[in-house]
């Protein structure tokens, strides 16, 4: 029995083995799925689980819930040796061990790009994982928190004070949405005026949002200004150290919350650890049936799909186009590389990967969107409205759809929920402390040295 490894469990390697479960015999082959978490993350919903209208477990399909007949590993895999077959895995727990495999799937993602800004990795947040997300979300909470009890002064400006980098879609709806739950937050705080919020988005190029064109952008841009949001175009982050936040722009003030989100990277372990073609990106190499290789030499038993391969667009026309690395694009590959697989196998032809883009959409908070197909461009409230009815639909499984629908149903008649559980970082704090504040404090200490 042939063993198919797939290198990833997110959109392209969860739909990969999904659509391989429904359709593979079971004396055909036996799939094997590799990842540290035991969850797909539906990343579009991140930024509405920074604000509150997402549930951050509904945001995560569950592998194990989902994949019946796919063996688990919570690891990384730490090296791909395809001339032996085999990948090293560094489990959760326990000592390195290798893996042997008859065919293999790279869809192992992009990482979040970063660079040697003094402070950044001390101070910032990244938006790509649920636990970040949350993190964000309580952040801002736990700052009006402590800013409502403070006189006016520094140390309250700095907790009213959000940073996020990067203007594309991630960066674009985190912020969108976080500054709509800060608004939303006022009618809960008395003690804290809108005047008082000062929200900061920072992009290196002159516009944001460079899937839709030009004069939606700005319209996005004016839409965030006119809610108060301070929007730097042409700017870079220079310094984040000690949450002094020093723009290329000459700004320079002192920011409680930094969020990170300038664009994708290749996956280290992709980029410098394999034996398998990339291009000059660190992307692997693919063929447009999603085979590693070029169009005149191909990988045998390789395949890879997702962010962390370079897969031709056919669809753009253009002999040099690539697939933009996006959920669309991700989960239609893993469908395609599913069916190439077991067409593979069972000595059929495989076809090539052609997608048409649906339009872009996008949530700038509760109740604000911007759609845009050709040129066909839709704002507001209706663009809201088709940004939940898509990604409703299109989250895996019936269930989660289910769940989230109901969170939003809810929140339509109560509201979103504003507690912060930043508390839980030190889950044993009440437990040492017996309620001696003296004594809490000292436990946090040792939860934080220890984490």
């Amino acid at each position: 029995m042939r063993e198919i490894l797939i290198v990833g469990g997110g959109y392209a390697g969860f739909y990969t083995a999904w659509g391989l479960e429904k359709k593979l015999r079971r004396d055909e082959a036996r799939i094997t799925v590799v990842d540290p978490r035991p969850y797909m993350t539906y990343q579009p919903f991140l930024p509405e689980v920074v604000a509150g209208s997402v549930e951050a477990r509904h945001a995560a399909v569950s592998l194990r819930r989902h994949l019946h007949r796919t063996r688990l590993i919570a690891g990384s895999v730490t090296e791909v040796r395809n001339s032996a077959h085999t990948v090293t895995v560094r489990p959760v727990s326990g000592p390195e061990f290798d893996l042997h495999y008859d065919i293999l799937v790279m869809t192992a993602g992009a990482v979040t790009r970063t660079f040697p800004i003094p402070g950044l990795s001390d101070q910032a947040y990244g938006l790509k994982h649920v636990e970040e997300a949350v993190a964000i979300r309580d952040r801002l909470l736990t700052s009006f928190d402590r800013a409502a009890i403070l006189p006016h002064g520094p140390e309250r400006r700095r907790l009213l004070t959000a940073t996020v980098v990067g203007g594309g879609f991630s960066g674009v709806e985190g912020f969108g949405e976080l500054l709509g739950l800060a608004s939303a937050l006022l009618k809960h705080y008395p003690e804290i005026g809108a005047d008082e919020l000062v929200f900061h988005l920072v992009e290196a190029r002159g516009r944001i949002l460079p899937e839709v064109t030009d004069k939606p952008g700005e319209w996005v841009v004016r839409s965030l200004e006119k809610r108060g949001a301070r929007v730097h175009l042409n700017t870079q982050l220079v310094s984040a150290k000690d949450g002094r936040v020093v723009l290329s722009d000459g700004s320079e003030y002192d920011s409680e919350l930094l969020v990170w989100t300038a664009g994708n990277a290749a996956n280290p372990v992709v980029h410098n650890h394999t034996d398998l073609p990339v291009d000059a990106r660190g992307l692997v190499t693919v063929r447009a049936d999603l085979r590693v290789g070029s169009e005149s030499e191909v990988v045998a038993d390789v395949w890879a799909a997702g962010d962390d391969a370079s897969v031709p667009d056919l669809a753009a026309g253009r002999p040099d186009a690539r697939t933009v690395p996006n959920a669309q694009h991700a989960v239609r590959q893993g469908k395609r590389l599913a069916k190439n697989i077991l067409a593979s196998l069972r000595g059929r032809p495989t076809k090539d990967y052609v997608h048409h883009s649906l339009g872009v959409v996008a949530t700038l908070g509760l109740g604000r969107g911007i759609f845009q197909y050709r040129r066909l461009v839709i704002k507001g409230f209706p663009a809201w409205l088709m940004h939940r009815g898509y990604h409703v639909l299109a989250v895996p499984s019936w269930e989660r759809k289910a769940r989230v629908f109901a969170v939003w149903v809810t929140a339509a008649f109560f509201g979103r929920d504003v507690i912060s559980l930043a508390s839980v970082q030190h889950p044993r704090e009440a437990f040492v402390s017996s309620g001696d504040p003296r004594r809490s404090e000292k436990s946090a200490d040792a939860d934080a040295v220890a984490g």
